[in-house]
Protein backbone atom coordinates (compact mmCIF):
# COMPACT_ATOMS: atom_id res chain seq x y z
CA UNK A 1 0.00 0.00 0.00
CA UNK A 2 1.34 3.44 -0.91
CA UNK A 3 2.16 5.84 1.90
CA UNK A 4 2.84 9.57 1.82
CA UNK A 5 4.86 11.30 4.58
CA UNK A 6 3.82 14.58 6.22
CA UNK A 7 5.18 17.96 5.15
CA UNK A 8 8.58 19.24 6.28
CA UNK A 9 8.83 20.42 9.89
CA UNK A 10 11.51 23.05 9.29
CA UNK A 11 14.16 23.23 12.02
CA UNK A 12 13.42 19.84 13.60
CA UNK A 13 16.72 18.40 14.84
CA UNK A 14 18.04 15.14 13.40
CA UNK A 15 17.78 12.29 15.90
CA UNK A 16 21.09 10.62 16.71
CA UNK A 17 21.67 6.96 15.93
CA UNK A 18 24.30 4.24 15.95
CA UNK A 19 23.68 1.53 13.36
CA UNK A 20 25.62 -1.23 11.60
CA UNK A 21 26.47 -0.65 7.96
CA UNK A 22 26.73 -3.09 5.09
CA UNK A 23 30.41 -2.08 4.88
CA UNK A 24 31.15 -3.70 8.27
CA UNK A 25 31.39 -0.38 10.14
CA UNK A 26 29.12 1.03 12.81
CA UNK A 27 27.88 4.51 11.91
CA UNK A 28 26.49 7.36 14.01
CA UNK A 29 24.81 10.54 12.85
CA UNK A 30 28.05 12.40 13.60
CA UNK A 31 29.97 9.99 11.31
CA UNK A 32 27.51 10.57 8.47
CA UNK A 33 26.99 14.34 8.83
CA UNK A 34 28.54 16.52 6.14
CA UNK A 35 29.98 20.02 6.53
CA UNK A 36 27.20 21.54 4.38
CA UNK A 37 24.28 19.29 5.31
CA UNK A 38 23.10 15.72 5.75
CA UNK A 39 20.66 13.51 3.87
CA UNK A 40 19.11 10.53 5.65
CA UNK A 41 17.13 8.25 3.31
CA UNK A 42 14.85 5.44 4.43
CA UNK A 43 14.85 2.81 1.70
CA UNK A 44 14.63 -0.98 1.46
CA UNK A 45 15.55 -3.77 -0.91
CA UNK A 46 12.15 -4.91 -2.18
CA UNK A 47 9.96 -1.79 -2.57
CA UNK A 48 9.02 -1.18 -6.23
CA UNK A 49 9.11 2.60 -5.62
CA UNK A 50 12.74 2.35 -4.44
CA UNK A 51 13.80 -0.15 -7.08
CA UNK A 52 12.36 2.03 -9.86
CA UNK A 53 14.73 4.87 -8.93
CA UNK A 54 17.62 3.16 -7.12
CA UNK A 55 20.10 4.31 -9.77
CA UNK A 56 18.86 7.90 -9.37
CA UNK A 57 19.16 7.61 -5.58
CA UNK A 58 22.76 6.45 -5.99
CA UNK A 59 23.47 9.22 -8.55
CA UNK A 60 22.00 11.95 -6.35
CA UNK A 61 23.72 10.61 -3.24
CA UNK A 62 27.07 10.69 -5.03
CA UNK A 63 26.46 14.16 -6.48
CA UNK A 64 25.38 15.54 -3.08
CA UNK A 65 28.46 14.10 -1.39
CA UNK A 66 30.53 16.12 -3.88
CA UNK A 67 28.76 19.26 -2.58
CA UNK A 68 29.67 18.50 1.06
CA UNK A 69 26.39 16.81 1.99
CA UNK A 70 26.74 13.70 4.15
CA UNK A 71 24.51 10.87 2.93
CA UNK A 72 23.25 7.64 4.48
CA UNK A 73 20.49 5.17 3.62
CA UNK A 74 18.68 3.22 6.33
CA UNK A 75 16.55 0.10 6.03
CA UNK A 76 14.09 -0.36 8.90
CA UNK A 77 11.73 -2.97 7.47
CA UNK A 78 10.85 -6.13 9.37
CA UNK A 79 13.23 -8.59 7.70
CA UNK A 80 11.56 -11.58 9.37
CA UNK A 81 8.31 -10.87 7.56
CA UNK A 82 10.12 -9.51 4.47
CA UNK A 83 13.28 -11.64 3.96
CA UNK A 84 14.25 -9.64 0.86
CA UNK A 85 15.09 -6.81 3.29
CA UNK A 86 17.57 -8.87 5.35
CA UNK A 87 20.99 -7.46 6.21
CA UNK A 88 22.67 -9.95 3.84
CA UNK A 89 20.41 -8.78 1.02
CA UNK A 90 21.15 -5.16 1.94
CA UNK A 91 24.86 -5.91 1.41
CA UNK A 92 24.09 -7.38 -2.02
CA UNK A 93 21.95 -4.40 -3.07
CA UNK A 94 24.60 -1.87 -1.96
CA UNK A 95 27.33 -3.74 -3.84
CA UNK A 96 25.23 -4.30 -6.97
CA UNK A 97 24.34 -0.61 -7.24
CA UNK A 98 27.69 0.82 -6.11
CA UNK A 99 26.49 2.79 -3.08
CA UNK A 100 28.98 5.56 -2.26
CA UNK A 101 27.24 6.17 1.07
CA UNK A 102 26.63 3.88 4.04
CA UNK A 103 23.59 1.58 3.97
CA UNK A 104 22.54 1.04 7.58
CA UNK A 105 20.34 -1.56 9.25
CA UNK A 106 17.76 -0.38 11.80
CA UNK A 107 16.74 -3.82 13.04
CA UNK A 108 14.96 -2.46 16.15
CA UNK A 109 13.09 0.13 14.04
CA UNK A 110 13.84 2.72 16.75
CA UNK A 111 15.61 5.05 14.33
CA UNK A 112 12.72 5.02 11.85
CA UNK A 113 10.33 5.83 14.70
CA UNK A 114 12.59 8.63 15.98
CA UNK A 115 12.68 10.22 12.53
CA UNK A 116 8.99 9.68 11.90
CA UNK A 117 9.75 7.74 8.71
CA UNK A 118 6.60 6.59 6.95
CA UNK A 119 7.55 5.05 3.62
CA UNK A 120 10.32 3.86 1.36
CA UNK A 121 11.73 6.01 0.00
CA UNK A 122 11.47 8.75 2.65
CA UNK A 123 14.03 11.57 2.50
CA UNK A 124 15.15 13.79 5.39
CA UNK A 125 17.43 16.66 4.36
CA UNK A 126 19.24 18.65 7.06
CA UNK A 127 21.40 21.75 7.01
CA UNK A 128 24.89 21.95 8.56
CA UNK A 129 23.27 22.45 11.99
CA UNK A 130 21.27 19.21 11.52
CA UNK A 131 17.97 21.12 11.25
CA UNK A 132 15.38 19.62 8.91
CA UNK A 133 15.05 21.55 5.64
CA UNK A 134 13.67 19.00 3.17
CA UNK A 135 11.08 16.21 3.43
CA UNK A 136 10.16 15.84 -0.21
CA UNK A 137 10.43 13.51 -3.15
CA UNK A 138 13.39 12.40 -5.24
CA UNK A 139 11.62 13.41 -8.44
CA UNK A 140 8.20 12.88 -10.05
CA UNK A 141 8.75 9.12 -10.50
CA UNK A 142 6.34 6.71 -8.85
CA UNK A 143 6.31 2.90 -9.15
CA UNK A 144 8.06 3.30 -12.49
CA UNK A 145 10.93 5.66 -13.15
CA UNK A 146 9.85 8.79 -14.96
CA UNK A 147 11.69 10.16 -18.00
CA UNK A 148 15.44 10.76 -17.50
CA UNK A 149 15.01 14.54 -17.83
CA UNK A 150 12.73 14.88 -14.77
CA UNK A 151 13.55 17.73 -12.41
CA UNK A 152 15.82 16.41 -9.65
CA UNK A 153 13.74 17.72 -6.71
CA UNK A 154 15.87 16.14 -3.96
CA UNK A 155 19.17 17.13 -5.52
CA UNK A 156 18.07 20.72 -6.20
CA UNK A 157 16.65 21.12 -2.69
CA UNK A 158 19.77 19.77 -1.01
CA UNK A 159 22.01 21.85 -3.26
CA UNK A 160 20.05 24.89 -2.03
CA UNK A 161 20.51 23.70 1.57
CA UNK A 162 24.27 23.34 0.99
CA UNK A 163 24.45 26.87 -0.43
CA UNK A 164 22.04 28.73 1.88
CA UNK A 165 21.29 26.52 4.89
CA UNK A 166 17.58 26.63 3.98
CA UNK A 167 15.39 24.27 2.00
CA UNK A 168 12.70 25.31 -0.49
CA UNK A 169 9.41 26.54 0.97
CA UNK A 170 7.43 24.45 -1.53
CA UNK A 171 8.02 20.69 -1.32
CA UNK A 172 6.17 17.75 -2.83
CA UNK A 173 6.08 14.74 -0.49
CA UNK A 174 7.67 11.45 -1.42
CA UNK A 175 5.48 8.43 -2.07
CA UNK A 176 6.29 4.79 -1.57
CA UNK A 177 5.58 1.55 0.23
CA UNK A 178 4.79 1.86 3.90
CA UNK A 179 7.55 0.86 6.28
CA UNK A 180 7.02 -2.77 7.27
CA UNK A 181 6.68 -2.49 11.05
CA UNK A 182 7.16 -5.48 13.31
CA UNK A 183 4.04 -6.74 15.00
CA UNK A 184 3.93 -5.78 18.66
CA UNK A 185 2.85 -8.33 21.21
Amino acid sequence: MAAIPPVCEFGLKAPDFTLPGTDGRTWSLRDVAGPRGTLIMFICNHCPYVLAVIDRIVRDGHDLQALGIGVAAISSNDATAYPADSFDNMKKLAARHGFTFPYLYDESQEVARAYGAVCTPDFFGYNADLELQYRGRLDASRKQAGPPDLRRDLFEAMKQVAETGRGPAEQIPSMGCSIKWKETA
